[in-house]
């Protein structure tokens, strides 16, 4: 009688890495999200100069084949369909005296429009 081997394998690392400061962003906005809204959701949908834009929205329920990170803030869902234009990014959240948002540091990008508002990969 043979046994078969067990092999331990390391948990699968997420799509996107959030900083510090993603997360907490992530935790303000849950703090005061609509009633109904589960988690915030990052998508890539198309639109723009260079084709695809980052998109950051409460979500109300999960799809199938979103990805899923649980934050201690609250969930953050990756669009399966931008999954694949995301893989290794960073996602962090900057503040300045002028501007505040998301940015991205996604190494799948080829290109980006001037203005900075959308990708290609």
């Amino acid at each position: 009688m043979t046994q078969a081997a067990t092999t331990n394998r390391p948990a699968p690392k997420a799509a996107v890495l959030l900083t510090p400061g993603a997360e907490a962003r992530i935790a303000d906005l849950m703090a005061k999200a609509p009633e109904d809204a589960i988690g915030v959701k990052l998508s890539t949908p198309r639109r723009g100069c260079s084709g695809l834009a980052y998109s950051v929205d409460y979500v109300t329920e999960e799809a199938k084949f979103d990805e899923k990170i649980v934050t201690p803030g609250g969930t953050f869902y990756i669009d399966g369909a931008s999954v694949l234009y995301l893989i290794g990014s960073t996602m962090d959240w900057r503040e300045d005296d002028f501007t505040a948002g998301f940015v991205f540091e996604n190494p799948n990008a080829k290109g980006a429009c001037g203005c900075g508002e959308s990708f290609m990969v």
